[in-house]
């Protein structure tokens, strides 16, 4: 006997990247964290808490963390919507737009999340294996309720131009949802286009560019008719205290959080170089990664290489479109030396 819908017995849920035990000295970089140390404010925020706010409910829209991404971004506060990681953004949206007979469309490979939130809504999926910068007769023709991009995409790192994803909005007569978690390693993005058109939102989070993965912390902006549906779908009190305190004080220090992404742009491309020297090839990309095919395809084992060596990287057994390939996060020039000798070891 079960007690769960069909849909939610039948589905495969999502798997997140490993994660080492407590004290585990590992080299981790599967689940493209941030190598570089979070705001020293946000730190101090932490260090600081006040204890009578853990007594208290939070402030169920994290007014003060919104002002501050309103004065980041030059965008209106009340059409930012907080969320216990983008993650959470996408249940909201899940909710608020799914169900049997809605559509949802996205290409293929990218972030798993989408198709598992389909298949909790038990939505029709369509996936489509292309990249949207060359696809946008078919995202267009499939004109879904829901149509997810990732840009940069993961697990490829490719950017979709700000032009062509405001193509694409603009064919559309569902709601076109771009997530943004990648954009501070970024050249572009499009966060213009949430206030330029009414089908647009588009998703932010801290966990990257800010080094707050373990805070969970992120935002939505959009127009105020998509947020009203959405706040309908939110859980009470998404964001807890602690975190709206640390995520208002990091989003304050720009210059911190831009100079670490600096570094990170600069050790993906030096990175890159010396992948490409053993002959790994990858796509261009514009987040804190890179998904490589080594020589020979042999991913699987490389994989279980670096893992006895004590270092992480992913590798996504059960995506057959990626058998043959692992995502590298960028780490410091000390783990990324360790990994590049680590990689000549094996291979040779």
């Amino acid at each position: 006997m079960s007690y769960f819908r069909e849909n939610i017995d039948a589905m495969t849920p999502y798997v997140p990247g490993a994660q080492p035990k407590s004290g585990q000295k590992i080299i981790k970089l599967n689940t493209n964290e941030n190598p570089y140390p979070p705001a020293p404010g946000a730190i101090e925020a932490l260090r600081t808490f006040d204890p009578e706010g853990l007594r208290r409910y939070p402030d169920p829209m994290a007014q003060d963390f919104r002002q501050a991404v309103s004065d980041v971004l030059d965008v209106p506060a009340d059409r930012i919507i907080p969320g216990n990681g983008s993650d959470d953004i996408l249940v909201m949206i899940s909710r608020a737009c799914l169900e049997p007979g809605k559509k949802v469309v996205y290409t293929v490979p990218t972030f798993e999340f989408y198709g598992v939130q389909a298949n909790i809504e038990n939505a029709t999926k369509v996936p489509l294996d292309c990249d949207p910068a060359d696809s946008i007769e078919l995202l267009a023709a499939e004109d879904a309720d829901v149509t997810f991009i990732a840009s940069p995409n993961s697990p490829t790192g490719v950017l979709t131009s700000t032009e062509v994803l405001n193509d694409l909005a603009g064919r559309l007569t569902g709601l076109l949802v771009i997530d943004e978690a990648y954009a501070d390693f970024a050249s572009e993005n499009a966060l213009e286009l949430a206030a330029e058109h009414d089908n647009v939102a588009v998703l932010r989070t801290l966990s990257k560019g800010y080094s707050l993965a373990g805070l969970r912390m992120g935002f939505a902006i959009a127009p105020p008719t998509i947020l009203e549906g959405l706040i309908k779908t939110k859980a009470i009190y998404n964001v807890d205290a602690i975190a709206c305190a640390a995520a208002t004080a990091a989003m304050a220090d720009q210059d911190h959080k831009n100079a670490n992404a600096r570094k990170v742009i600069a050790s993906r491309e030096a990175l890159g170089d010396q992948l490409a020297e053993l002959g790994f090839t990858f796509p261009p990309s514009q987040a804190n990664f890179l998904l490589v095919r080594p020589p020979t395809g042999n991913a699987r084992e490389i994989y279980e290489g670096l893992k006895a060596r004590g270092i992480l990287v992913r590798y996504f057994q059960y995506q057959e479109i990626l058998a043959d390939k692992l995502r590298i996060t960028i780490g410091d020039d000390e783990q990324n030396a360790s990994l590049v000798a680590a990689l000549k070891e094996i291979m040779a």
